[in-house]
């Protein structure tokens, strides 16, 4: 097979190498439209979650709990990486994307794991990575776009991997980065910023998918005088944090996107007292204009760094024997929601907690609105315990929803708990602005008795109650597939399983030890006729730091190792 190697210097100074091999038969690109983003084909992966309401469903059903004994590994990549590999394979008619740790993209034949392109960006010498990672690419048209952690917005030939535009979204040098998955809908290519902890004002940015130019910019922290801004004293709104991590959700019908966002900056809500406005909420932005039609906030005036990182997945459930237009949470506070979404509000249905949470005394029954046990609540100079611990109940790594079984899986942590104590702290640009003073191992405690952290739950949508769940000895960071053949597929352990459970049981029904811990989001598709499932191994960023904790506390010097590998499984002939 011959290679050909380009390296490319933009005006801006940016450098990047596409690597590019030949010799292969593939089939023509098929482009992305529109229609196929709203009716995407069982045969294909085209987005982070498969689909725009952020289920994370399959519909294929060739592998299914009478047979996923047999699956095999056909073949695998490995990435020649470092940290946490996060991103799901993006997969269009016999063409995957896969995006990497220091923004990477890897191009590869679906079929055999044969290299088409790579591109590799080079970062700036002065960046700070605090996570390093990137989860996942967008497609539209004939065209692959990344976020990068540098704040750039790129737009690559889906064929060749060669640049067609960057886009500036904003300085990294002031805190901003990205590692979400963009999300395409109507022609705009939206983002949004990470940063939180650097003292940044978040926002959602959209772009023309075709020149690259803004379209839109909409904060999460109001402006003096724009609604909400008396829920922000003085300046504050200015470095207030607020930032948008993971890729939205979205609903044509109503042509709005949600967003989850993080918590306010610097972390003790005594540097800032009021609601913090839109902080910790779920957002809804009109995808034209970016108009913000919506919003509700799980809690106000965080003090946890309880980011409401995940957007809620849009399901319909039934409630008093009512179908409710609805969109689901399982929040990082620990609690799960359910609410209502309209063109012009979103409303409160209902919340209970799926982990043990001892923070909340209770939720306004109309809007939702919790009360604190102002114990629970750190400050300057004022030192709480909490559970669960700052990485919440669930963190990142997202939820999926089984309609077939009208069955929620969460990907869970329990048991553990945060000591958190605020110091003062002075906005430099680009440094750290959280707030948060040193405790003892870390800040971090397992409450006694405890015999498990990790969990795998499975929750009936329409009755709001738990039907099972799946127990692990430490954390749980795997994202979950939920497939039309009843099955679940996970990672997150530190024991280096990718696991298949039973949809209905969650029984475990095969599991393949693999290079490293499984952090990445998998996918399904078919080619040839033959159904395949896809994931990435990497241990790295939060699920490492959670495992030194847990070394620390328990005294142990468990490791897990490194190395981004792409798996990709079928039953056997």
């Amino acid at each position: 097979m011959l290679s050909l190697i380009k390296k490319i210097v933009l005006g801006s100074g940016i450098l990047f190498w596409v690597v590019t091999s030949f010799a292969q038969s593939l089939p023509p690109y098929n482009p992305v439209t529109q229609e196929r983003l709203l009716n995407p084909e069982e045969s294909n992966w085209l987005m982070y979650r498969g689909t725009y309401d952020s289920h994370g469903y399959s519909t294929l059903d060739q592998i299914n709990t009478e047979n996923v004994d047999e699956l095999e590994m056909v073949w695998s990549f490995s990435t020649g990486l470092r940290e946490g590999h996060q991103a799901p394979p993006i997969v269009n008619d016999g063409y995957m994307y896969v995006s990497t740790p220091q923004n990477h993209i890897i191009a590869l034949n679906a079929r055999t794991g044969d290299l088409i392109w790579r591109y590799v960006r080079f970062l700036p010498d002065d960046l700070q990575q605090l996570h390093p990672t990137n989860r996942g690419v967008a497609l539209y048209e004939d065209r692959v776009y990344l976020a990068t952690v540098d704040a750039y917005l790129v737009s690559l030939d889906a064929l060749t991997g060669d640049v067609i535009w960057e886009q500036a979204v904003e300085d990294y040098y002031d805190g901003y980065y990205m590692t979400m998955a963009p999300l395409i809908a109507d022609g705009k290519v939206m983002v949004g910023v990470s940063g939180g902890e650097l003292g940044i004002r978040g926002f959602v940015a959209a772009y023309d998918a075709f020149s690259g130019e803004q379209a839109w910019k909409t904060y999460t922290i109001p402006a003096p005088g724009e609604p909400g801004s008396e829920s922000w004293p003085g300046d504050s709104w200015q470095t207030g944090g607020v930032p948008v991590w993971i890729t939205g959700s979205y609903d044509p019908e109503l042509n709005l996107s949600y967003w989850g966002t993080g918590n306010g900056g610097p972390w003790m809500g005594d540097t800032r007292p009021g609601d913090n406005l839109y902080a910790t909420s779920v957002v809804a932005l009109d995808v034209s204009s970016g108009e913000l039609k919506a919003y509700h906030q799980y809690h106000w005036n965080d003090s946890w760094d309880w980011d409401e990182v995940s957007a809620p997945l849009l399901i319909d459930f039934q409630r008093n024997g009512q179908t409710v237009n609805g969109m689901i949470h399982p929040g990082r506070n620990g609690y799960l929601w359910f609410l209502e979404r309209n063109a012009d509000s979103i409303g409160f249905i209902d919340a209970n907690p799926y982990v043990y949470q001892d923070v909340f005394t209770s939720l306004d029954p109309v809007t939702g609105r919790p009360e604190y046990d102002m114990s629970k609540k750190p400050g300057t100079g004022y030192e709480a315990t909490f559970c669960p611990s700052l990485w919440g109940g669930k963190d990142w790594p997202p939820a999926a929803f089984s309609p077939k079984r009208r069955l929620l899986y969460i990907p869970a942590n329990d048991n553990v708990c945060s000591i958190m104590i605020g110091e003062e702290i002075e906005y430099r640009p680009g440094r750290s602005f959280t707030g948060r003073g040193p405790s003892e191992n870390g800040g971090f405690m397992i409450r006694p008795g405890t015999n498990h952290i990790g969990e795998l739950q499975a929750w009936n949508v329409d009755t709001g109650e738990r039907v099972w769940t799946a127990t692990f000895p430490d954390q749980n960071w795997g994202p979950i597939l939920a497939t039309a053949g009843d099955l679940v597929f996970m990672g997150g352990t530190n024991d280096r399983y990718f696991r298949a459970f039973n949809a209905n049981t969650g029984d475990v029904l095969w599991e393949q030890r693999v290079n490293s811990g499984v952090n990445g989001v998998p996918v399904s598709y078919t080619l040839d006729g033959k159904q395949y499932i896809a994931v990435q191994a990497g241990w790295g960023v939060d699920a490492e730091r959670e495992q030194n904790l847990l070394n620390l506390v328990r005294g142990e010097s468990h490791r897990v190792p490194q190395g981004g590998t792409i798996w990709v499984f079928t039953l056997s002939d």
